[in-house]
């Protein structure tokens, strides 16, 4: 299966070992935008922001459209929603976008862990994921 993972850019430390065992276990895995300009000193969107409101703009658009053509091209989207703060289980605005347009493309959706409890609880229960509460093994 093909499988993007989506995520906080908190969590890009978290990616790897999942990555692997994913691949391990004969998955083909697409990482999150960003994920490998992670190990840079200077991160792309502050970049865009400090060259002005409208660079910044472009960059998240860039960043949309790059999500959305990834997730045509899968099977499945698997977010990895951890303890952000002192937010549970943290699902963040592109992720929830990556989300959305993973059920419009009709793309099965697992949660790494529960859905958060929020604003966005039942938009999110909406889109029917299923929740693996950290075991690789139900992705299928």
């Amino acid at each position: 299966m093909r499988i993007f993972i989506v995520c906080s850019k908190s969590f890009y430390t978290k990616v790897e070992p999942i990555k692997q065992e994913l691949e391990e276990k004969g998955h083909t895995i697409i990482v999150p935008n960003l994920y490998e300009e992670r190990t840079k000193e200077v991160e792309p969107e502050s970049t865009a922001w400090n060259l002005g409101q409208i660079e910044h703009i472009n960059f998240k658009k860039n960043m949309y459209k790059m999500s959305r053509e990834k997730i045509k091209n899968v099977d499945a989207l698997l977010v990895l929603n951890f303890d952000k703060e002192n937010k549970k289980n943290y699902i963040g605005g592109a992720t929830f976008l990556e989300m959305y347009n993973s059920f419009l493309e009709n793309k099965k959706i697992y949660l790494f862990n529960d859905i958060p409890q929020g604003d966005l609880y039942d938009e999110i229960h909406g889109f029917g994921p299923t929740i693996i509460s950290g075991n690789l093994d139900l992705i299928k």
